[in-house]
Order: C-alpha cells, then structure tokens, then sequence
C-alpha cells in the first residue's frame, strides 16, 4: 500500500502544474474489449439523447422540461405544476438509483452514462484523434510553431467543434421549449424569434467552451458527483482498482528485462510502462489507488491488459475489482447498505406507481370567488358564485363539459351564454359558476358539496367545494 511519502499526489490534481497553471492532457487513444462495448452504449446513448426530444408518445414529446411554462414530459407522461410531488418523487427516484449503482460499483455512471463522458470521449476526443493524431503527435502539434499545417488543422477542428457545439444547444432548447415549437422557430427563422436564438447562442458558446477548453475539469473541479463517491465508497465497492499485491510484489514495481527471473527478485507484475497513465483522460495514475479524478471509464484496464499480452503475464492487473477483493480474495456480495438502498428504491418506485395510477387525466379546482359570502334570492333560493379552473392533461380536446351536483339538488350555471364547453388538448378552461341550492336542503352556514364534471354522459372527475349559507338557530 502507499506510505505516507507516496500520498504527495493527493495534493494537487494531474491538471494542474507546480506553477498552478492548467497542464493539458493529451490521453492515448484508447483500444480494447471495455473500449468497444463503451462505444456500443455511447453510440445507443448518443442516438437517444438527441431522438427523444423528437418521438411522441400519445402525441405527448418523450422528454421534455420546459421550465419557462412548468409543463414536464417524462417517458411520454405530461406533468404539470399541479404533479410536481410526482416530478419531485421521480428525482429522488433516479438519485437514489445513482447513489445505490456508485455504492456498489463506483463511479460508473460517469464513465458510462453521463453525457459529458459520451460526447467528450466518443465524439470531440475522436475527431480531434481524427485531425490531430494520437498523444504523441498532439503533444508534437502543441509545441509546434503557428505554421501551415497547424493553423488548419487548428481552424478546422474549432470549426467542426463548433458545429456540434450549435447542433447539441439545438437538441438542449428541444428539451427545454419543445420540439415542435423549435422546428417551428427554425422554418419561420431564428431572427423572428431573438429571444430564442439569444439563448440558442449562449448554450453553444457554453458547450463550446466546456467540449474544447474545460473538458475533464467537469469532471473533477465542476461536478459534485466526484466528491460525493468519497462518502459512498467503501471496501466492498467494486471500482476499477489496481492489484497493487500482484504489481508490486515484495520489491515494487520495475521494467521488464529479457530473461530475468523478476519473482525471485520480489519484483510485481507491473513493469512500470506508463501507459495507463498515457491512456487516462485525467491524468491520473490508477496505480496510486481509488481517486477523485478517476471517472470508471476503463481506458486504463484495456491498456494494461494489451501490455500484460504483450509480455506474458495474465490479464487484470487492473481490473474492476473491491479493495476487499484485491486484499482478502472476497468476492462480491450485497452489504446491508446496498440492500438498504434496494429497499428505499423499490418503496419509492411502488409509491410512485400507485401515484401514477390514482393520477386523473382531467384536473378540476373549483374555488369561492375572494371576498364573496352567499346571496338570498326569490323562492328561498341561496346562491354561492365560484371560480372553475379545468386543467387538460390529455392530447385531445375534451368536448361538452358540464358540471353536476352529487346528492344535493341544485343547479350550476356557467357565467356564459351556454352550460357547456371544451377544454382545449393540454390545455386550461377557466371561468365562473354559481350554485344555487334552495335553503330547505341545506344543513347550517357551511354545507360541502360534491361536483361532478362530465364530459357528455362520462364523468371525468370529481372536486369538493364548501356552499355558504345562512346560520341556522334551533
């Protein structure tokens, strides 16, 4: 294990210089089993990310959070202002599944998942690979002097970087003000529309600058996920670990001489190339142990297996493996704060599958107008005045609407040439009513009265409203 004097390393991270100054990191392109699955689930992730601000589902866009107008679409479920416990739930929902998957397995999520990682590792990195070459010719390249070749190579991968930066804001204002309306505002012309392009500007000038200067420092300076794996983590997480017992042995690590008997001399496996460390896209040495930087992306793994098959020696000397594992030979098993974290989970995802379920398409408020009691009319009639909001959650218009008295007999009359209406496809129908109830069939000053809505002869939904009336003595 590391001694106090091999620790220096935890205090600077690998991007900054002793100066204090930004070190650019040139990682070595990576290759390997890991490599080709991650870009298998990047390639699907990419395609999703951008596709699913554009599918429909039910009419409904499959995610959308257009904060501006407080209206939510989560796998194609509408959520209003008036569902945002259930917004809220769901959120708890997926940082619970986070926090459970990095107590188990580390810092997964930002090697595989996290958008950041995708289009960093799997688009930019790879047209830079494209355009400049590998580590050793990118290093070459920025020592360079301002000459031909690096003036347009250097134009053309700010241009390209560019254009993808404008392509993905598109994609993030979907996801903000909706597909539909951003196509809209594209045909009509951006310039009809400034106070969307000025946005649209300023996320590609945001993604520009995080793709092609801030990078990795996402990662460990900017996100809050970092830090959070130091609390998580245990003994028991699976991470990508360096066997330091197999790489060091008794006398540490050493390069590899032909012929030499290297176990009889107490040297590990490891035969100190580096190229774990060339292949880090931050800069770190997995070899010092579990760190802040290291995002699970398993570039390291894949390089240090190509190395143990070039010289002989068995795969894994980095793997994804447990401290436990490494030190004790314990194989992986649920501890109680993982089945802690399963029984939260599957609680809260029951809870919000019966929230689901009770959830009525149709939404009905009816409130006393302010300031208003009750007024006495002709034949020992009492009538109340309220306001009405109809909220549609649906993706077509609701026609014919009325409302009815349960039990009571009564009337309610619209405030409007006709006792019926529509409520446009997510849409709202507000207005006023008046209930009238004659004074025999009350029962004191405060009488709670059901509403029916109904849409033709469907009811669609229920409210309750306190009916004022006079005090009655006995």
């Amino acid at each position: 294990m590391a001694t106090q004097e091999t620790e220096v390393f935890r205090d600077s991270i690998g991007t900054i210089n002793e100066e204090g100054k930004r070190a650019w990191i040139f990682p070595k392109k990576p290759s390997g089993r890991f490599y080709d699955q991650r870009k298998i689930v990047s390639y699907f992730l990419l395609a999703f990310l951008v596709l699913a601000p554009f599918i429909k589902i039910n009419g409904n866009q499959f995610l959308m959070f257009n904060v501006l107008e407080r209206r939510f679409n989560i796998f194609g479920l509408p959520f209003w202002p008036q569902d945002f416990h259930l917004f809220v739930i769901s959120m708890i929902i997926g940082v619970i599944f986070i926090t459970l998957f990095t107590v188990a397995f580390g810092r997964i999520f930002c090697g595989w998942i996290c958008p950041q990682t995708i289009f960093m590792e799997m688009v930019f990195r790879r047209i830079e690979f494209w355009i400049d070459g590998d580590r050793g010719k990118q290093i070459r390249l920025a020592k360079q002097v301002w000459n031909a070749e690096k003036i347009r190579k250097r134009l053309l991968k700010w241009f390209i970087f560019l254009a993808i930066s404008f392509l993905i804001a598109n994609v993030f204002l979907a996801y903000l003000i909706g597909s539909d309306k951003l196509i809209r505002y594209i045909s009509e012309g951006p310039f009809q529309h400034m106070g969307t392009l000025i946005p649209l500007i300023i996320f590609t000038a945001v993604f520009y600058f995080v793709f092609a200067w801030f990078r990795e420092q996402v990662c460990i300076i900017a996100c809050p996920y970092g830090r959070l794996q130091g609390v998580l983590l245990d003994n028991k997480s699976i991470v990508v670990a360096y066997d330091h017992k197999r790489g060091e042995g008794e006398n540490g690590r050493k390069k590899i001489r032909k012929n030499e008997d290297r176990k009889s001399l107490g040297h590990g496996d490891c035969i100190d190339c580096f190229q774990c460390v060339h292949v880090c896209p931050t800069g770190i040495d997995i070899r010092n142990g579990t760190q802040l930087e290291c995002v699970n992306c398993t570039a390291c793994i894949d390089e240090c297996d190509t190395i143990m098959d070039k010289v002989g020696f068995p795969k894994g000397l980095i793997r994804y493996a447990s401290e436990d594992n490494i030190e004790k030979k314990e194989k992986f098993k649920l501890s109680p704060r993982v089945i802690g974290y399963i029984a939260v989970l599957i609680i809260l995802l029951g809870v919000l599958s019966g929230m689901l379920a009770l959830r009525n398409d149709v939404e009905a408020r009816v409130l006393r107008l302010p300031g208003q009691l009750y007024e006495t009319k002709a034949n020992n009639v009492i009538s109340n005045v309220f306001t009405y909001k109809l909220i549609n959650k649906t993706t077509h218009d609701i026609e014919d609407v009325t409302f009815k008295l349960r039990k009571y007999e009564g009337s309610i009359k619209l405030v409007s040439t006709r006792n019926n209406f529509s409520v446009p496809k997510q849409g709202i129908a507000e207005g006023t009513i008046f209930i009238e109830i004659n004074r025999n069939n009350l029962s004191g000053d405060k009488n709670k009265l059901m509403i029916e809505v109904y849409s033709g002869d469907q009811m669609i939904e229920t409210t309750t409203v306190n009916f004022l009336g006079p005090r009655s003595y006995k």
